[in-house]
């Protein structure tokens, strides 16, 4: 391998406080060669030989990985660090793009065409004479100093565009003022925090204080009902490593994950990626390997680990999930069942063909449809098991069908009325600013006939 020709070595990494950004620090007696090339490029210089790429497209690692390409094609010595090869591997895409019709790569070309103008107004090169809000985004007008060709532009951050061009700055004012009179302003916008952003980070290379982070809350002790849902897949992985008469089958797309019995009677099926109130499991009992289901019950992503727990437990406790195909849904079976709800003194109330039980708070409930109790082959739900604000507005809920076995609605019932479980408390969600994007407006009346382009 031929020895670099110039003496000079280049390592780029992630900038320290600036998740995009992209450092440069260069050593050697000929350092200043690939300093110029890069300080040509647009990297800023923050400290002897030390210079920093901040873009406001946040393609900051794909341009570094060109300077990189060139800097070794000249005979210099390039280290990339691993974490900044990563960002240079990663794949990705601005989320509700408003172009979504654009690939990848002319996505990027639009997003530098937004750098080249954010970059000509910082270096002067574009002066602004006026900016104005409109909708949810900037418009402003400016000229190209020493061309003179004026822009009215549209859009902020990697969105900003050339939406037209004039000939002189009283013809792009007057086109200017015409559309957008009443919410004109002089001067440049007030910079966005992606521009702030990315000034901070050509600031400095120092490292701020890291802050002590704040004492994480203790979880509270609640009723079950109200507990969280923990973790389902560990619930599941504990379950199956306890009990050897059960065996995993995974599905080809592992989204899915399926448990059986030795027996072949009874499985368990559990969607890993559900939403909080979607069916999340079904456990399913069968009276021989190939007949019809006897009884089936599904709850949703969201329910409390305590809940799922008894509901497991039960399922491994011998042969609780079995009961006699056909038998009726009596009184006796239905006062079996809420026992524990009834002896806690929940509220018990009849509405035509439903009788409810409900906490004394009312945040859960278990709900007896009589009618789908007698449809064995209805969709309908016999019991409903819930939680929330509301029966109709729930946070998880359970339902069940006609022949469940009583013992185990009972053991369910006996976790609402006695059992409990950990919450987190609620903490304020911190909130992110995203920048909304339109597509450019119509070319202002006025400045109809001029041509769209970027003068150079």
């Amino acid at each position: 391998m031929t020895p670099p020709s110039i003496d000079a070595h280049v390592r780029l990494d992630i900038h320290p406080t600036h998740s995009s950004a992209v450092t440069a620090v260069l050593t050697g007696s000929q350092a200043h060669i690939p300093h110029l090339g890069l300080e040509a490029a647009d990297w800023t210089v923050v400290a002897k030989n030390a210079l920093i790429l901040a873009r406001i497209d946040h393609e900051e690692p794909y341009w570094a990985e060109k300077a990189a390409q060139q800097l070794a094609a000249d005979g210099i010595i390039v280290e990339i660090t691993p974490r900044l090869r990563e960002a240079m591997a990663e794949e990705w895409t601005w989320a509700d793009y408003p172009m979504p019709w654009c690939t990848r790569s002319e996505i990027r070309k639009v997003s530098d065409e937004a750098q080249k103008i954010y970059d000509d107004i910082r270096h002067g090169q574009l002066l602004i004479h006026a900016h104005a809000e409109d909708g949810h985004t900037t418009v402003a007008v400016g000229t190209y100093l020493g061309s003179g060709k004026s822009v009215y532009l549209h859009g902020e951050n990697h969105l900003r565009q050339v939406a037209d061009t004039f000939d002189s700055p009283a013809q792009a004012l007057v086109a200017f003022e015409k559309v957008h009179g009443a919410a004109m302003r002089p001067g440049p916008a007030p910079m966005t925090d992606t521009e702030r952003a990315a000034v901070k980070a050509r600031t400095s290379l120092a490292i701020p204080a890291v802050e002590p982070e704040p004492p994480r809350p203790q979880p509270e002790t609640v009723p079950a009902y109200a507990a969280d849902a923990g973790d389902h897949d560990a619930l599941l992985d504990a379950f199956l490593d306890a009990h050897g008469d059960w065996e995993r089958w995974r599905t080809r797309s592992d989204e899915t994950t399926h448990a059986i019995h030795e027996s072949q009677t009874l499985s368990i099926e559990r969607v890993h990626e559900a939403h909080p109130r979607d069916t999340a499991w079904t456990v399913a009992a069968y009276e021989t390997p190939v007949s019809d289901r006897m009884w089936h019950l599904t709850t949703t992503g969201a329910t409390p680990a305590p809940v799922l727990q008894t509901l497991l437990n039960h399922l491994a406790d011998g042969d609780g999930w079995d009961t006699a195909i056909g038998s009726p849904v009596d009184e006796k079976t239905v006062t079996a069942a809420t026992k524990p709800l009834t002896d806690s003194g929940w509220k018990h109330t009849v509405d035509g063909r439903w009788i409810r039980w409900t906490s004394p708070g009312g945040e859960s409930g278990v709900q007896f449809d009589a009618f789908a109790a007698q449809q064995p082959n209805s969709s309908l739900a016999t019991w409903t098991i819930w939680a929330g604000p509301s029966l109709d507005h729930t946070t998880w809920s359970l339902a069940a069908s006609p022949y469940t076995p009583s013992s185990l609605l009972a053991d369910l019932a006996e976790t609402l009325a006695h059992g409990t479980g950990s919450r987190q408390p609620n903490t304020a969600s911190r909130e992110r600013r995203t920048t909304l994007g339109t597509t450019p407006p119509a070319i202002p009346a006025a400045a109809a006939g001029h041509t769209v382009s970027r003068p150079r």
